[in-house]
């Protein structure tokens, strides 16, 4: 069997009474995008750090690229690339030198990095504003030329710390697109994001984690069967979602009820759902339904039902967050 390109054992990170990463362990294939799904303060980025060599850990183990911490940290510091969530790049240097820089901190010949960086801003689509000082350049532009940067060295593994956060809808596609690529070039990708959906398109394994603790590893094909047998429909209520909700709970106990930031709420049934004894509660309470419809089983579902989380909920605290 292949080693895996990042093994990690029970891995703990303390910050004086503050246990940031409580006994993670996981490990992650070549060639795999492998997904770290939980809310903003879940442990995130400190795992990021410490498989980065930025923190030590408390304990555990961490093997990068066959390298053992901390003994062949420099050896796997070589190969990977690193995406931090706040971009790490020069503003008064232009795109091109910014890449060249990076490249030259590996020791890579001034031709070839001249010719990587030309390379890396036509793929990433920033020929145009590669003499542009980087400060000018859009949150999208900035986070495209950092994921360039990362990988100027031409890395085996790619750890990103939530890629797309504060960028518009365009440039995240894009992003999204071009890990797709790269994972189809054989480069191995760890990913950490709160965003559910960003997780189910890209990531074929993904860890759910909460508090510091991995709650949940498993095949997003397998995470995705749980929900098969489960029912959701989708209601609008014209303003009336919050007290479809008091009543869907107080009335139905067994469904779960979620409110959208559209105004929508959803029912979810872990089994079979029958339409009418709903529709009459609504209307019993004098409650329109404008719509209901049924939607197919998701990813939130299941990390919804496990993690106890909504989604509408990461988002708030990440945006809250300022990061």
């Amino acid at each position: 069997m292949e080693t895996p390109a990042l093994k990690v054992s029970d891995l703990t990170k303390r910050y004086g009474d503050v246990t940031a990463l409580d006994g993670a362990t996981f490990s992650v294939e070549a060639g795999e995008i492998f997904g770290f799904l939980g809310p903003n303060g879940a442990g995130k980025t400190t795992t990021i750090n410490v498989l980065t060599g930025l923190a030590r850990p408390t304990s555990g183990s961490v093997r990068v690229l066959g390298y053992t911490y901390p003994a062949g940290l420099t050896s796997a510091q070589a190969r990977i690339g690193v995406v931090p969530d706040e971009s790490n790049l020069y503003p008064e240097m232009d795109g091109f030198d910014n890449l060249c820089f990076c490249a030259a901190l590996y020791g890579i010949s001034r031709d070839t990095r001249e010719r990587r960086a030309r390379d890396l801003l036509e793929r990433f689509e920033l020929a145009d504003v590669g003499s542009r000082p980087f400060a000018a350049y859009s949150r999208g532009m900035k986070r495209k030329l950092t994921i360039a940067a990362a990988l100027i060295h031409d890395p085996d593994i790619l750890f990103l710390d939530e890629p797309t956060t504060g960028i518009d809808v365009a440039s995240a596609r894009g992003i999204r697109r071009l890990l797709g690529d790269l994972r189809n070039d054989g480069v191995t990708i760890f990913l950490t994001t709160h965003y559910i959906e960003e997780a189910e398109r890209l990531c074929g394994r993904i860890a759910f984690i909460v508090g510091g603790s991995i709650v949940r590893i498993d095949a997003k094909e397998d995470l995705l069967s749980e929900a098969d047998g489960s029912s959701t429909l989708s209601f609008s209520l014209d303003g009336d979602a919050r007290r479809g909700a008091d009543l869907i709970s107080s009335s139905f106990p067994d469904l779960l009820t979620r409110l959208h930031a559209d105004g929508t709420l959803t029912v979810i049934s872990p089994g079979e759902m029958d339409l009418m004894p709903i529709l009459r509660a609504f209307d019993g309470a004098g409650i329109p339904v404008y719509e209901a419809r049924l939607v197919r089983p998701s990813l939130e579902d299941v990390f919804v039902r496990i993690t106890g989380i909504e989604a509408e909920e990461m988002k708030r605290h990440k945006e809250g967050s300022g990061r």
